[in-house]
């Protein structure tokens, strides 16, 4: 019998340093986005197959005397091109954490909004209840941010586990601005 052990679903290689990290010190990245089966290419697609689909029987049932389908067709193909609009808007949805060096980056997006929210690690703590609804929190020097929205409260407390380990290595591998 073998083991094997999967690295979690939200890891992403870090893009390369541009410089402003500390020398030497590590740098990761955590994407925590919604699972998106679809790319908008497929869903286009998709949408567009739907549309040939119910405009061809509308149509042979217009040609059969019927023509108000046709009309209702048009209006269930808007209504369902109106949802796939709202769901396409959000699928970028997601937070990003990246560390590097003394620096704990967070980009949260929703919709067509993008917030961005720095910390020191040095002042940074990451704070998450056990209860199935709660976030987990990061702050530091009077700012608060809450991540986690898109991941299954397992995956919560194993995400937080790992950003506390990754922030306690990055504070031992590099020299401390604030001397005591």
């Amino acid at each position: 019998m073998s083991a094997a052990i999967a690295t979690p679903l939200w890891q992403v290689p870090a893009p390369s340093s541009d410089g402003s990290a500390v020398a030497g010190a590590p740098r990761r990245q955590w994407c925590l986005r919604r699972n998106c089966v679809l790319t908008p290419a497929q869903l286009g697609a998709a949408y567009l197959g739907l549309c040939v689909l119910s405009l061809l029987i509308a149509a042979g049932f217009a040609w059969q005397g019927a023509p108000m389908v046709l009309g209702f067709a048009g209006i269930e193909l808007l209504a369902v091109g109106v949802a796939l609009l709202v769901h396409g808007r959000h699928v970028g949805d997601g937070d990003t954490v990246t560390l590097d060096g003394h620096t704990l980056r967070v980009e949260q997006r929703t919709g067509a909004q993008a917030h961005c929210t720095e910390f020191p690690i040095d002042w940074l703590s990451v704070a998450h209840a056990r209860d199935a609804g709660s976030l987990i929190e990061l702050a530091g020097r009077g700012r608060r941010v809450h991540v986690g929205r898109f991941l299954r409260a397992p995956q919560r407390a194993q995400f937080a586990q790992e950003l506390r380990l990754a922030l306690q290595a990055a504070r031992a591998s590099t020299p401390s601005a604030h001397p005591v």
